[in-house]
């Protein structure tokens, strides 16, 4: 993933092009990150080549579209068969496929809707198993186009607009990194000390 991104900032007139290729490979379950592709989109777009800038809105939101169709696609001709592979149910484990299956079933539209903005795989696994529930394609292919410009559209614009202030995150990053340090060592602290007074209470019965 890095070296793709090296070669997109190299390439960067280009880009769009690219980035709409690997988002659609994506939708083969190849470990592309969509979410990545959409963070490097958005900051040329602000920074590098901000004359492309629809170029690379639409190639993001058309790649995760058009990926989405061949998720889909994949799960309803083929995700039954390769369900019985082991590297696949690593990949999709089963349980989570069902419980996706059963959450589909009964909010359709908002599955959709909600399973855009959670990274890790999880949007795939969504669109796998409305092929494989053989839902209509003429629906889903409806539901998420409303769906996928929703996410597209606030992912893009968000990483655009921090591209924009890009120096003013920069200077702001050491005040950052020290405020996430104290979080994350109080959070630390606050685990053992509960954990220690939970150990001590079980002592005491």
């Amino acid at each position: 993933m890095e070296s793709l991104i090296e070669w997109l900032l190299l390439h960067a007139e280009y880009a769009h092009w690219f980035i709409f290729g690997a988002i659609l490979l994506a939708g083969f379950n190849i470990p592309i990150s969509a979410d990545i592709l959409i963070v490097v989109g958005g900051f040329l777009a602000a920074t590098v080549i901000p004359e492309h800038l629809w170029h690379l809105y639409f190639s993001i939101f058309l790649g995760c579209y058009f990926s989405a169709w061949i998720a889909y696609w994949f799960g309803r001709l083929l995700g039954k068969r390769f369900c019985r592979y082991k590297w696949f149910s690593k990949l999709m484990p089963p349980e989570r496929l069902e419980k996706i299956q059963r959450f589909y079933g009964k909010h359709g539209l908002w599955t959709l809707l909600l399973g855009r903005f959670i990274p890790f795989g999880v949007r795939n696994c969504i669109f796998m198993s409305s092929g494989m529930s053989r839902v209509s394609f003429l629906k889903f292919a409806l539901w998420d186009l409303l769906a996928c410009l929703t996410w597209s559209s606030i992912s893009f614009y968000c990483f655009y607009v921090l591209g924009q202030n890009y120096q003013v995150l920069f200077n702001h990053l050491k005040t950052l990194n020290m405020l996430i340090f104290l979080a994350f060592s109080v959070t630390v602290i606050t685990i053992i000390w509960y954990k220690r007074r939970k150990k001590r209470a079980l002592e005491n019965l």
